[in-house]
């Protein structure tokens, strides 16, 4: 059989006729047949909502550990369950640890004392205090408090809430209060710093500023420049004292003698928080035989304002001790009757909560441009007292 042949299953085509027209093949082919499919699928949602609800669970849960921490530690320090307090809730952090039953709690004053909301929480560092403070107060490990003081002071009624919390603590725990001063403990810094047990400073510390200052600002000339007339209706001859539209030569006589007055009983209050806070000590230190500084005859005459080094404090008895941190410790550490390096520092710091992450969430950052320059400056308000440092006022 001839191999060339087809398969009997495709029988070869017959072959053209003679004369027959060629075959045309079609040059386009037919549309493909539609037939019915499986209906579409719906296009798949996003899963942010998933994602939002699982940070949301764990935040919860995160807030939830930090909670029972906080009531742990608050429970194995000595602090029961039912001492509660509307303030802000810490924790308790070990700054050193000796691996001793005692403790010496750290209490940090840095910076210009204020009321106003600090940027982490909207907390103040005068409620800060107060429950670093009351916690020292309600633990009973707890043997003294080492006050750590680096401000150039701030705002009058800041500084005083914040002084007779330290003179309530000191008068009823009968724990000591010893003050470690940094670089700067002027002005507020110093007011804090006078109801307390003992005071120890560096040699170069900046202390001192005892006295009181307010501030402001007067545009009436600029106004008169640029043609701008203030209209101002008042209720009494008083009401627009120290007016920062209202010309020098509008201000009378005795509304500058009311303005001073206020000053000068401001001014007696911060000596007199001098003069008892270092009286008592000096006393009590005496019947425990410690050799505490007293106040000079003439400190009255420094107490104008000026700044004093570490130095010239302890000669006029402003501070008992030259020192650093550590010599502020093993003076809290004699104080309460504690055996070198037998006992832990400790300090306390604000429990996270989730209702402060939604606060900082809820924030504007609008807040203008911020030039840093290395300090924070203090925001004075215009019209209201301050105990500041010269230096830092602005």
């Amino acid at each position: 059989m001839d191999s060339n042949l087809p398969p009997e299953s495709e029988p070869a085509a017959p072959p053209p006729a003679p004369n027959a027209p060629p075959t045309i093949l079609p040059t386009h082919r037919p549309p493909p047949l539609i037939t019915a499919g499986a209906p579409a699928r719906p296009a798949r949602r996003s899963g942010g909502w998933l994602i939002a609800v699982v940070l949301l669970v764990a935040l919860l849960g995160v807030s939830l550990l930090f909670n029972l921490r906080g009531l742990v530690g608050a429970t194995t320090s000595g602090r029961s369950l039912g001492d509660r307090s509307s303030g802000p809730r810490m924790e308790e952090v070990v700054l050193k640890d000796n691996d001793a039953a005692n403790k010496i709690a750290v209490i940090d004053i840095s910076g210009v004392i204020s009321s106003q909301s600090l940027e982490s929480g909207g907390l103040n560092m005068v409620s800060l205090v107060k429950e670093e403070f009351r916690r020292a107060n309600n633990d009973r490990e707890v043997k003294a408090v080492l006050l750590k003081v680096d401000s150039p002071g701030g705002e009058v009624l800041a500084a005083d809430d914040i002084a007779k919390v330290i003179g309530n603590f000191v008068e009823k725990s009968h724990k000591p209060v010893v003050v470690s001063m940094g670089s700067m403990a002027a002005s507020g810094g110093y007011y804090v710093s006078a109801p307390c047990s003992w005071i120890v400073a560096n040699e170069l510390t900046i202390t001192g500023s005892i006295g009181v200052i307010m501030h402001g600002y007067n545009y009436r000339g600029l106004l008169d420049k640029v043609g701008v007339r203030p209209e101002v209706y008042k209720s009494g001859k008083f009401k627009d004292m120290m007016s920062s539209t209202k010309s020098p030569e509008e201000t009378s006589p005795e509304e500058r003698q009311m303005v001073q007055s206020l000053i000068d009983e401001t001014f007696d209050k911060f000596k007199t928080v001098v003069r008892e806070g270092r009286r008592a000590a000096y006393r009590t230190n005496k019947e425990a035989r410690r050799e505490g500084r007293q106040l000079s005859p003439e400190w009255e005459s420094y107490a104008d304002g000026r700044i004093l080094s570490g130095t010239e404090a302890y000669k006029l008895g402003f501070v008992d001790e030259l020192g650093d941190f550590d010599k502020a410790v093993e003076r809290a550490e004699e104080l309460a009757h504690i055996r070198s390096k037998h006992a832990n520092l400790v300090s306390y710091q604000p429990v996270f909560d989730l209702s402060n992450l939604f606060r900082l969430f809820g924030e504007s950052n609008a807040k203008g441009v911020k030039i840093d320059l290395g300090i924070d400056m203090p925001k004075l308000q215009p019209g209201c007292m301050y105990f500041l440092a010269p230096t830092f006022f602005h």
